[in-house]
């Protein structure tokens, strides 16, 4: 795999998309949970809040994809890509610094991910050092 500066991820509680990019090369790795079709119902009632825990796994096998950029945009619905940076803050600061943006997306397509990665970053990378 060739290094990239950038990358995007993508992610819901069923997979994160990690896109890696340059000018023109785009390459993708898809991580699962290990369990995507875990459903916990909240009950009138009943104790605890009715959400599933996080899968630690799950968030420190996408935090290693992303320590192989410099900077990493996040993005997807819901409180998934929350709970990655949560992670990552808790779990590895090295890997939070890299961090470039946090930002809401429904489930837009590959192209769509890399292209909005691509804009989010070249109005990022105007106001922001470059270091190898």
């Amino acid at each position: 795999m060739t290094e990239h500066f950038h990358a995007v991820v993508w992610i819901d509680h069923k997979e994160a998309k990690i896109f890696h990019f340059g000018a023109t090369d785009t390459s993708e790795r898809v991580v699962h949970p290990s369990d995507p079709h875990v459903h916990i119902h909240h009950h009138a009632n009943s104790i605890g809040s009715g959400h599933a825990a996080e899968d630690q796994k799950f968030l420190h096998a996408v935090a290693a994809e992303m320590a192989k950029s410099k900077a990493v945009l996040i993005i997807g619905p819901a409180n998934a890509k929350h709970e990655l940076v949560k992670h990552i803050e808790a779990h590895d600061p090295t890997i939070a610094k890299i961090i470039a943006g946090v930002e809401a997306a429904d489930h837009p397509g590959d192209g769509d991910i890399v292209a909005h990665a691509r804009a989010f970053f070249k109005r990022a990378d105007k106001t922001t050092a470059q270091k190898v």
